[in-house]
C-alpha cells in the first residue's frame, strides 16, 4: 500500500481530532460560565430579579402644625379615606379595558369618567388637568384621585378588586384647620398645592439642601410658604415587593419619616376673629353708605386690617377682605374653584391687601410730613393759617369740605386734620429746594424722611409675596416720564374719543415737561396724595414706630419653631431702623394725636371710650383715587399695640372705619362697649 493511502484516513482522524478538542473547549467554557453564574454570582443576580419586583414607595412625613401664640391650633392634620389610582398596574390592562375601569370607579365616585381620567395623568400629558389639579408625582406612585370617601365607598372598592385592578383606598393624611374663635386667617397661613417640574428644576440647579420630592405638597402663600423647609420634614422610604401583575406582596425594608417642625405664631386667635370680623362689618355698612358728592353708594370693594405688638413689631392680627378658605385646596382644587379664586369679579381673594395693596396713604402720612418741617426749619411755635384753600399757581387746593381754622400749629393741624396748614409747609420747602428744578438731587426733607420711616420698600415681614409701596421723589418722576413719555405724547396729539377733558390736558402738560417735579406733587407728597403709595403694613410700623419712641421694627408673625425633638428655637424681634428724630418732636406729634379722638377727625367715634385709662392716638386719612371713590383709612396705636384699617372705596376715614377700630380696642383692652347711643359726627 503506498503512502498515500494511508494520508487520507490520517486527515480525517486529525479533523476528527481537532472538532472534538474545540467542542470539548466549548462545553468547558460553557459549564465554567454557568458555574460562575450559579455559584459566584447568584447573589447579584437575585439581587437584581428582586429589584425588578421591588418599587420604592415614598412615606410622607406629618407635616408640621401651625398654632396660635396661646397654643391654639391654626393649622393641623387630620387623616382621610383617599382613593387612589396605580398607572403602573392599568398601563398592564387594554385601553379599552382601563376606559371600563375607569368609568366604573367613577360611577362609584359620582364623577365624570373623563374628569377622572384627566386627574390620572401626569402634569403636560394630553388630556390632562390643569395644574394643580393634575399629578406631578412619578407614575409608580399611586395617584389619589378623591379625597374624604365614605368607608361604605373605600368598602365597595376594596371588595371588588376584580372589578378595580390598581385601585386602592388608602388612609392620608390631609390639612385641617380647626377654625378656634371661627378665625380665617387664610393669608397668613397660606396654603399648598403640589411642586411643578419647573420648580424641580429650579431648585435642583440651585442645589439647595432640603429637596422636595415630585409628589410634595409645598406652601404657596404664607406662614406655609415662607416656613416650607421646616414644616415639610423628611419622609420616609418603604421598598414593596410586587408580583408580576403588580400586586403588593410584601415590603423588603421601611425608613419612618421624621414630622415637621411647629411653627408658634403670633397671632392671637381671639383677636385675628374679631379683626376678622369688624373688618367684614365696615365693608358692608360702607356699602350702605352714600357718597355726599355723587350721591352713589360706596363701592367698599376691599380692605385690609393690621394688629401690631409696637414693642416687638410682633403681628397680633392681620386681616383681609375677601378672603377665602384654605380648606378648598386640601386634596386638589377643581378648575372652576381655582378661576373664582383669581377672578376680579370676586375680588381677588387671593391678594393679600395688608402686604400688597399699595394705595395712596392720604392724611395719615401728615405725622410724617411733621417730623421732616420740625427738623427743617419749623417749630412747634409755628402758626399758619389753616385757610378753606391754597392756591398754587392757577389752582385751588382745597381744605376737606372747605373748613377754615385760622391760625393754629402743627398739634391742632394733625388733630383736625388741615391739608392747607401743610400745604404751606411742602410749597415753601419745596421753593427752598430749587422749585421746578429737575435736579435729582435736591434736599427734600420730606422725601427723606418718609425714607428713615421704611417707606418705599418692603418691611421685611416673614411672609411672602410683600409689595415695595412708592415714594413719589424727583427721581421717580423722571424714571416715570421717560417710560410713559411716548405714551402720553401720542395721547395728546391723537386723543381717542370719550378721552376726558382732565386726561387731555394731563397728556398735553406731560408730554412738554412731565419730568419736573412741581409745586403741585410737593404739597399733594405732604398730605399723602398723588403717586406715593404705601401698604397697610408699612403704615402699621410707622405708628408703631411713634408709639415706642422711634424704633422700626421688621414686621414677624411667627415667634419660635418646635422640632421634632421638641427643641423650641426662638425667632427674636428684629430692629430694622431708628428713627432720626428728636424725643421731643415724637412727644409732641403723640400729644397731637391724642388729640385726634378727643377733639378732632375722630372724636365722634371714640365718645365714651376710656381715654384716660387707656389713651389712643390716632389720624385718619380720606384718600382720593383718580376714577375710583375715596379710600378710607384709620391709623393709631396706643401704648401697646398700633391698629391701622384701610377701605377701598368706603368714603370717610373715621366715618367708615372709625366704629370698627374702636371695637378692636374694646377687644384688645377687654372692654366693654357703651350702651347703644348716637354718637353725632361733629361739624367740619
Amino acid at each position: 500500500m503506498s503512502w498515500d493511502g494511508f494520508e487520507a484516513p490520517l486527515k480525517a482522524r486529525l479533523r476528527l481530532f481537532v472538532i472534538g478538542v474545540l467542542v470539548f473547549s466549548l462545553l468547558c467554557t460553557l459549564f465554567g460560565r454557568l458555574w460562575y453564574m450559579q455559584v459566584m454570582s447568584s447573589a447579584d443576580y437575585s439581587q437584581a430579579a428582586t429589584q425588578q419586583h421591588i418599587r420604592q414607595v415614598l412615606i410622607p412625613a406629618p407635616r408640621g402644625t401651625v398654632i396660635d401664640s396661646q397654643g391654639r391650633t391654626l393649622v393641623g392634620n387630620r387623616v382621610s379615606l383617599v382613593i387612589t389610582v396605580d398607572r403602573s398596574v392599568l398601563a398592564k390592562l387594554p385601553d379599552s379595558q382601563q376606559n371600563v375601569v375607569l368609568a366604573r370607579l367613577a360611577k362609584v365616585l359620582g364623577q365624570k369618567p373623563k374628569d377622572l381620567k384627566a386627574r390620572t395623568m401626569l402634569c403636560g400629558e394630553p388630556g390632562a388637568s390643569k395644574p394643580p389639579a393634575c399629578w406631578n408625582g412619578t407614575p409608580y406612585q399611586p395617584i389619589p384621585v378623591a379625597k374624604d370617601v365614605s368607608e361604605q365607598v373605600a368598602i365597595e372598592v376594596m371588595e371588588r378588586r376584580e372589578d378595580f385592578p390598581g385601585i386602592s383606598a388608602d388612609s392620608q393624611t390631609l390639612r385641617a384647620y380647626p377654625a378656634p374663635y371661627k378665625v380665617n386667617a387664610a393669608h397668613i397661613l397660606g396654603y399648598l398645592s403640589p411642586i411643578t417640574t419647573e420648580e424641580l428644576e429650579k431648585i435642583d440647579k440651585a442645589g439647595q439642601d432640603s429637596v422636595p420630592h415630585r409628589s410634595d405638597l409645598v406652601g404657596r402663600a404664607g406662614v406655609e410658604r415662607e416656613y416650607d423647609q421646616l414644616l415639610r420634614g423628611t419622609p420616609g422610604e418603604k421598598d414593596v415587593i410586587v408580583d408580576a401583575v403588580g400586586y403588593t406582596t410584601g415590603i423588603q425594608k421601611q425608613t419612618a419619616p421624621i414630622p415637621g417642625a411647629t411653627l408658634v405664631t403670633t397671632i392671637d386667635a381671639r383677636i385675628q376673629a374679631a379683626v376678622e370680623g369688624q373688618l367684614k362689618n365696615a365693608i358692608l355698612t360702607a356699602r350702605k353708605q352714600t357718597d355726599p358728592v355723587t350721591h352713589r353708594k360706596y363701592v367698599a370693594d376691599s380692605g385690609a386690617a393690621v394688629v401690631m405688638d409696637t414693642k416687638t413689631g410682633r403681628l397680633v392680627a392681620m386681616a383681609s377682605y375677601p378672603s377665602y378658605d384654605p380648606g378648598v385646596w386640601v386634596g386638589g382644587i377643581s378648575q372652576r374653584e381655582l378661576d373664582a379664586l383669581y377672578s376680579p369679579k370676586s375680588g381677588t381673594p387671593l391678594l393679600s391687601r395688608p402686604l400688597q395693596a399699595q394705595l395712596a396713604p392720604g392724611s395719615t402720612f401728615k405725622p410724617i410730613t411733621t417730623a421732616a418741617a420740625l427738623g427743617a426749619g419749623y417749630s412747634q411755635k409755628t402758626r399758619l393759617d389753616c385757610s378753606s384753600y391754597f392756591e398754587v399757581g392757577n389752582r385751588r387746593f382745597k381744605n376737606y369740605e372747605s373748613a377754615s381754622y385760622g391760625m393754629i400749629g402743627f398739634d391742632r393741624a394733625l388733630a383736625l386734620s388741615c391739608d392747607t396748614f401743610f400745604y404751606r409747609v411742602a410749597y415753601a420747602l419745596w421753593l427752598k429746594a430749587g422749585g421746578n428744578s429737575s435736579d435729582q438731587n435736591a434736599h427734600d426733607p420730606l422725601v427723606e424722611m418718609a425714607q428713615k420711616f421704611g417707606l418705599g420698600k418692603p418691611t421685611g415681614v416673614d411672609l411672602p409675596g410683600e409689595a415695595n409701596g412708592r415714594i413719589a421723589d424727583r427721581a421717580w418722576r423722571k424714571t416715570y416720564y421717560d417710560s410713559m413719555k411716548d405714551y402720553y405724547c401720542k395721547l395728546a396729539d391723537n386723543p381717542p374719543s370719550g378721552t376726558s377733558a382732565f386726561l387731555k390736558q394731563f397728556s398735553r402738560e406731560f408730554c412738554v415737561d412731565g419730568y419736573k417735579y412741581r409745586a403741585g406733587d410737593a404739597v399733594n407728597f405732604a398730605i399723602g396724595q398723588g403717586d406715593t403709595t404705601i401698604t397697610p403694613l408699612q403704615l402699621a410700623t410707622v405708628y408703631s414706630a411713634l408709639s415706642n419712641g422711634g424704633t422700626v421694627f421688621e414686621p414677624r408673625v411667627v415667634q419660635s419653631w418646635i422640632g421634632a425633638n421638641g427643641k423650641p428655637h426662638e425667632i427674636k424681634p428684629a430692629v430694622k431702623t431708628r428713627l432720626p428724630v428728636p424725643r421731643n418732636t415724637l412727644k409732641y406729634i403723640d400729644n397731637a394725636l391724642k388729640e385726634t379722638v378727643r377733639s378732632g377727625t375722630a372724636a365722634w367715634k371714640f365718645q365714651g371710650f376710656p381715654l384716660d385709662q387707656i389713651p389712643i392716638r390716632a389720624k385718619t386719612g380720606t384718600a382720593e383715587v383718580y376714577g375710583k371713590q375715596t379710600t378710607s383709612w384709620l391709623a393709631s396705636y396706643s401704648d401697646r399695640y398700633a391698629v391701622v384699617m384701610m377701605l377701598s372705596q368706603a368714603g370717610t376715614g373715621s366715618g367708615a372705619g372709625g366704629d370698627a377700630v374702636r371695637k378692636i380696642y374694646e377687644t384688645l383692652y377687654n372692654i366693654k362697649p357703651p350702651p347703644p347711643g348716637g354718637t353725632e359726627k361733629p361739624k367740619g
